[in-house]
Order: structure tokens, then sequence, then C-alpha cells
């Protein structure tokens, strides 16, 4: 992500209880979790191998 610039949100006490961050990094953010999510949602199936994957798609 880089340099970020991130800006903090602090309860009376000082205490960091929220951040902001530029939109478009929020929205990188959110993506690499959808991506994540499917990964998780796809650990257990069974995998091909790059020849089985040519011979389903006629390549």
């Amino acid at each position: 992500m880089g340099a970020s610039q991130e800006q903090y949100v602090v309860d009376e006490k000082g205490n960091k209880i929220a951040v902001i961050i530029p939109l478009d990094e929020y929205e990188k953010m959110k993506e690499d979790l959808h991506d994540l999510a499917i990964v998780a949602e796809r650990r257990d199936e069974e995998t091909l191998s790059l020849e089985d994957m040519k011979k389903r798609l006629k390549l």
C-alpha cells in the first residue's frame, strides 16, 4: 500500500478508536478482503493441473 496518510480518531483519554484512510486505499483493502474470502471458501476444492484445465478450455 505504500506510504499511507491515515489519521486517527481518539477518545477523551487519547486512545485510538478509529482510523481515517484515503478512499482509494479503503477500496483496495475491500478488494483484497474479498479476494481472501474467495480463497478461504475454495480452500478445500480439488485442484486441476494446467493440462487438465487446457483440456477443459479446449486450448
